[in-house]
């Protein structure tokens, strides 16, 4: 089954989505996506469908995922098609289909169609995505695509810009997984039995909140609002994504969000202006259903509407599931990377609709690609980068969101920015690095 056979508006969502949404209007309609030689006159450009890509999805279909080495079209890697690019009287014919390509990066395809590769965690891991395998996990190959068409555009004679080079938006947010080190009973106990002394145990108790070696938060929001200062609010926002459920040893600690602490965190926010999203539980990743009790339950406790939402463990496992939070009232998600390997799961640096790949149709929820995870570079299991490798792999994903006119989401947790080499594990130079990242964007 040909891309263009069963649509459901995805089609004319990602060529719009890749000539840009600021500029698609006119210029989309003198883009063809057709075969049919007797349409080509009708159009500026005309790209030539290549994909078999087939629903439902077979384990027996072979000739619908991308084959290994990649031909490249001016440098870019493509995953459908040949490149070529003719004339065809007036109009430029491509037979390399960038359309195809952007759908089966956008929608997690490869996801639906390789679903017996996963973690331990349900996740389909980073190092086994065709990005990785090929190459260019660290290129938004989708937005390449569109600078490409654009460029077809201008030589058939359409005035079609560039956009202007620029992280046009920037996201710190903060997931609360471990708010605390020692603010209950229960920490107490478990530092008691640890051996690390019921006296150190109590005072942490008992004392200020802001004394407990993982209560962060308030040094976070000061590094963010440095930034926010710098560039504007609109165009740099803070956020919290705090959790609300779960059963698993995975969602523990389970922390009770009417506490006078958690109530503490929830009145800085309000008061320094940062967002609060959902931090969907492990439960949740797995048995999706429960995200909207979970976000209601959020919703009373903050005393606000939640419209954002992230993953705990980044686990949302299936690309279907997506629906859950759509019907739940969550507006834009903030989930899609890699654990194991920061970069452009999507394809793209820039905030897209989700498209469910098993049904083609292109949904009201935003997803706001996941740059860069603190623990994704530090961690043995993953990256396990030294700080100055790991800066200076931030430094290119940087370059390539600002290249794009892109968002950049960077996730930097409480628990690893403590300073303290016994708390802020796997690596004790997060705070330095996200202190660097920050000063460095204050100056572009």
């Amino acid at each position: 089954m040909l891309m263009n056979n069963c649509d459901n508006g995805v089609i004319p969502y990602i060529l719009k989505f890749l000539i840009g949404e600021g500029n698609a209007g006119g210029w989309q309609r003198r883009v063809g996506y057709t075969a049919d030689r007797q349409a080509f006159h009708r159009y500026a450009v005309v790209i030539v469908p290549a994909s078999t890509i087939c629903f439902p999805a077979s384990a027996e279909a072979e000739d619908d995922l991308p084959v290994l080495p990649l031909a490249e079209i001016e440098g870019v890697p493509l995953l459908f098609g040949k490149p070529t690019v003719e004339w065809a009287g007036e109009t430029l014919v491509v037979y390399a289909d960038i359309v195809a390509g952007a759908f089966f990066l956008l929608s997690r395809y490869e996801e639906i169609r390789r679903r017996d590769v996963r973690d331990r965690y349900g996740r389909f891991p980073g190092r086994e995505s065709l990005p990785c395998r090929a190459g260019f996990i660290h290129r938004p190959v989708v937005d390449e695509y569109g600078r490409l068409l654009r460029g077809w555009l201008r030589r058939a004679g359409v005035d079609v810009p560039e956009p202007e080079p620029g992280i046009r938006k920037i996201w710190l947010t903060h997931d609360v997984d471990v708010p605390f080190f020692c603010r209950t009973l229960r920490g107490v106990l478990r530092e008691t039995v640890r051996g690390g002394g019921i006296g150190k145990a109590w005072k942490l108790l008992k004392g200020p909140l802001e004394a407990d070696p993982l209560y962060t938060f308030p040094w976070l929001i000061e590094q963010d609002n440095r930034l926010r200062k710098a560039v504007g609010r609109h165009r740099c926002e803070s956020l919290l994504f705090i959790k609300a459920g779960g059963r698993t040893k995975q969602d523990k600690p389970l922390y009770n969000l009417h506490s006078a602490d958690i109530q503490s965190l929830l009145a800085i926010s309000r008061t320094e202006q940062v967002g609060i999203g959902l931090h969907s539980s492990y439960s949740a990743g797995k048995d999706p259903t429960r995200i909207a009790a979970e976000k209601e339950r959020l919703q009373k406790a903050a005393g606000r509407e939640i419209r954002y939402n992230r993953h705990h463990y980044l686990a949302l496992c299936e690309p279907e599931d997506y629906s859950w939070l759509e019907r739940a009232g969550i507006t834009d998600d903030f989930t899609m990377g890699y654990a194991d390997l920061p970069g452009f799961r999507l394809g793209t640096c820039r905030p897209v609709r989700w498209i469910n790949p098993a049904t083609r149709f292109v949904s009201s929820l935003t997803l706001h690609p996941l740059t860069v995870m603190d623990v994704s570079l530090s961690d043995p299991r993953y990256m396990h980068l030294r700080y100055d490798e790991a800066l200076a792999y931030c430094r290119q994903l940087f370059d390539r969101v600002a290249l794009f006119a892109g968002e950049l989401a960077l996730l930097w947790h409480n628990d690893t920015v403590t300073g303290e080499s016994s708390f802020s594990a796997p690596a004790p130079w997060h705070r330095k690095l996200y202190e660097t990242l920050i000063q460095e964007l204050t100056e572009q």
